[in-house]
């Protein structure tokens, strides 16, 4: 009776590390600079002459994902501030990351780079536009979301809205993940 028990046990046991091997293999962008839900570095912040709300660097923060879906062969990456403007702000479009790239260092994004293709966020910038938080308000939620997408790194022309990459990508998406940096101006 004894083996019997210590078998089921066994077989519980690995049945329980089965299921946690499948929650690790979900697909996630990180971030070593700051955890989901927490505050992004005033470095993170914009810096755009003549606008007194970008009190940053625009430094862009380190990001990495893994797990990546099945038949993925290339990634769009978006940072939309959902409060922004009351209607929302498109801080960065990117796409046609090739399904290689798993990592964008620190102030990498911050210029033009060969790792992705350009998108046009609402500043008509193509490269990361840190937050321009307006003082005494809440903390801004900046959702980064990344898109695995089974289209060719080069399929998709420079210079498309976040609208018109959506657009494109219908159809043609293996999965997506996020992670939200708050920003809040410290004046």
């Amino acid at each position: 009776m004894l083996g019997i028990r210590q078998t089921l046990a066994t077989m519980a046991g690995v049945l329980l590390l089965a299921g946690t091997a499948q929650a690790a293999d979900v697909f996630t962008i990180t971030s070593p600079a700051f955890k989901d839900g927490q505050l992004l570095a005033k470095k993170n912040a914009g810096s755009a002459a003549g606008n007194p709300n970008c009190v940053g660097e625009n430094v862009s923060p380190p990001l990495a994902w893994s797990n990546v879906p099945a038949g993925t062969t290339s990634f769009a990456l978006v940072m939309t501030d959902p409060e922004g403007r009351g209607i929302g702000v498109d801080h960065w479009i990117a796409y046609g990351i090739p399904a290689s790239v798993t990592s964008f260092a620190e102030g990498e994004t911050s210029k033009p780079s060969d790792k992705y293709v350009g998108g046009i966020g609402t500043a008509k910038q193509s490269i990361y536009m840190g937050p321009c938080t307006p003082p005494n308000q809440s903390p801004h939620h900046y959702t980064f979301i990344l898109i695995a997408t089974d289209l060719d790194p080069k399929a998709l022309p420079a210079g498309l809205t976040k609208l018109e990459l959506f657009d494109k990508l219908n159809g043609h998406v293996k999965g997506s993940t996020g992670i939200i940096g708050l920003f809040k101006n410290p004046i």
